[in-house]
C-alpha cells in the first residue's frame, strides 16, 4: 500500500489517487502512510477532499493522526471534524497537547465545543469517555408513523439509527426500539405501547472493561450512558465496544509479562528501560528463591545427579500447566464471569485437573527418566512431584489473578512472573524433599 501511495502521488494522476481510496478501505490507507515521508504524505492530503481524508484520519494510530494534523492547516484540520463523529474527534483532541486542543476548539461551533468539552472532561477509558453523543431519541407519545418521519430528519447526524431511544415527557430514558419494531408494527400504535423497557444502562463514570463486559454479557451493539437522574448522555457503539476488547486484550498480553501497555516496540531506549527493568529486577529476585531452595538439597543432588536432570522437567511442566489456569481465570474475570467471593469452589476443579494431568504428564517423563538411569523409585519421585506441582500450579494460577482484582489491580498485572515463581520454588521443593526421604532407595 505504501508503494502504490508514492506511485500515485509522484504521477501526480487526481484519477489514480482516487481510484486508489475508492478500492480500498481507510483502514488500509492509514496503515500505508504510516512509513511515507512527509513529502508524500503531504501530497496525498491535499490531492483528496475533506469527507475521505477525515476517514482516514479518524482511523489512523495515533502517531500518524499527530503526522497529519502537523502538515495540515487548522481550517482544514477543523473542517474535517464536520466529517467525523464527536466521539473520535474526542479521541484525536486527547492525543494533542493542551494548547493546541484549545485552538481546535474554539473554532468550533459552540454547541459542538459543549458537548466535545464535557466528553473530554471524562476518563478516556470509562464509558463517557468512549461514548458518542450522536443518538437518536424520540419521545413516548409518538405513534409510529411520526416516529418514522422524525428520524428520516434526524438519522443523516446520527452515527447509529438501528437502536432507537424512547425518552418521557421529562426525558428520562425509559425504552429503546430496534428499527425493526417500526416495520412490524402499526402506523398508529404509540412507542410507549411497543418500546422495550428493560433498558440496560451505565453512568459516564464506569469502566470501559465493564461496559464491553455488559455488552458481551447481554448482547448490545449500543450501550446508553445515562446520569445520576436516568438522563441520555450518550451511547456507546459496537465499534468502540470491539475496541475496547482489543485494546483490554493487548493490555493484559503486556502486563502479563511485565511490560506495560503505553510500551511500544520502536519507543524510546530509556523509557523501554525504565519500564520493563523494575520487573526484571522482581524475577531476578525470584529466581534467587528458587536457587535457594536448590541450595538447601546441594548435597541430596551431588549423590544423585540424575535429580538435575528431572528438574526443569517438573517446574516446565508445572508453569505451563498455570499459565493454562492463568488463562482462563483472566478470561473469566475480563468476561465478569468470575469473581474471588462466590467463585472459589472452581479451584477444585481444576486441582483435579491438576492431579490427573500430574499423574499422566509425570508416567510419561518417569518412562523417559526410567530409561536411561533404570531407577524405579527416581521414576515414582517424578510421578509424585509432578502430580504435586501441578496442583500448586492450578492453585496459585487460580487465586493470583483473583487476588489482584480484588485489590483493585489489574488481574493480568505480571501474573505470570508470580505463578512461574511458585511452580519453580514448590516445584523444586516438592520433588528435592521426596528425593532426600527416598535417598537410601534411590542410590
Amino acid at each position: 500500500m505504501e508503494e502504490w501511495i508514492r506511485q500515485a502521488v509522484e504521477s501526480k494522476d487526481a484519477k489514480k489517487i482516487l481510484e486508489l481510496i475508492n478500492q480500498n478501505y481507510p483502514i488500509d490507507i492509514a496503515l500505508g502512510l504510516e512509513n511515507c515521508d512527509e513529502e508524500t504524505l503531504k501530497a496525498f492530503m491535499f490531492g483528496i477532499s475533506d469527507k475521505r481524508l477525515a476517514s482516514i484520519l479518524e482511523v489512523a494510530n495515533v502517531n500518524t493522526q499527530r503526522r497529519m494534523m502537523e502538515n495540515l492547516p487548522f481550517r482544514r484540520v477543523s473542517s474535517l471534524f464536520q466529517h467525523m463523529s464527536n466521539d473520535d474527534i474526542v479521541d484525536i483532541l486527547g492525543n494533542l497537547p493542551v494548547g493546541i486542543r484549545k485552538r481546535y476548539l474554539n473554532m468550533m461551533k459552540q454547541a459542538s465545543q459543549n458537548e466535545i468539552r464535557r466528553m473530554l472532561d471524562y476518563d478516556p477509558q470509562s464509558a463517557g469517555g468512549i461514548m458518542t453523543t450522536e443518538f437518536i431519541t424520540v419521545n413516548e407519545e409518538l405513534t409510529v408513523e411520526q416516529a418514522f418521519y422524525k428520524i428520516r430528519d434526524i438519522s443523516p447526524n446520527t452515527e447509529v439509527i438501528n437502536t432507537i431511544f424512547v425518552t418521557s415527557k421529562d426525558n428520562t430514558l425509559i425504552g429503546w426500539l430496534d428499527i425493526r419494531d417500526l416495520f412490524i408494527n402499526k402506523m398508529t400504535d404509540t412507542l410507549q405501547s411497543i418500546m422495550h423497557k428493560n433498558v440496560i444502562s451505565v453512568l459516564p463514570e464506569v469502566d470501559q472493561e465493564e461496559v464491553a463486559q455488559l455488552s458481551a454479557k447481554y448482547d448490545l451493539s449500543v450501550v446508553p450512558v445515562v446520569n445520576s437522574r436516568n438522563k441520555l448522555l450518550g451511547i456507546i457503539t459496537i465499534d468502540d465496544i470491539m475496541d475496547v476488547l482489543q485494546e483490554e486484550y493487548h493490555e493484559d498480553m503486556l502486563l502479563m509479562s511485565g511490560v506495560q501497555e503505553n510500551e511500544q516496540i520502536g519507543g524510546s531506549f530509556w523509557d523501554s528501560l525504565r519500564r520493563r527493568t523494575p520487573w526484571l529486577v522482581i524475577n531476578l529476585a525470584t529466581a534467587f528463591l528458587a536457587s535457594a531452595v536448590i541450595g538447601l538439597f546441594q548435597d541430596t543432588i551431588s549423590q544423585v545427579v540424575a535429580l538435575a536432570v528431572a528438574m526443569p522437567i517438573i517446574t516446565g511442566m508445572g508453569g505451563n500447566s498455570a499459565s493454562q489456569t492463568l488463562a482462563l481465570v483472566i478470561q473469566g474475570i475480563a468476561l465478569g464471569r468470575i469473581n474471588l467471593k462466590d467463585d472459589k469452589k472452581y479451584v477444585f476443579k481444576e486441582i483435579s485437573l491438576g492431579l490427573t494431568n500430574g499423574f499422566i504428564t509425570g508416567l510419561i517423563a518417569a518412562i523417559c527418566i526410567y530409561i536411561p538411569y533404570q531407577n524405579f523409585y527416581l521414576s515414582l519421585i517424578v510421578i509424585l512431584a509432578m502430580m504435586g506441582n501441578l496442583v500448586v500450579g492450578a492453585i496459585f494460577g487460580y487465586f493470583i489473578p483473583l487476588i489482584l482484582k480484588h485489590l483493585n489491580m489489574d488481574p493480568a498485572l505480571a501474573s505470570t512472573i508470580f505463578v512461574t515463581t511458585a511452580t519453580d520454588v514448590f516445584g523444586f521443593f516438592i520433588f528435592l524433599s521426596l528425593a532426600q526421604l527416598a535417598l537410601p532407595l534411590i542410590l
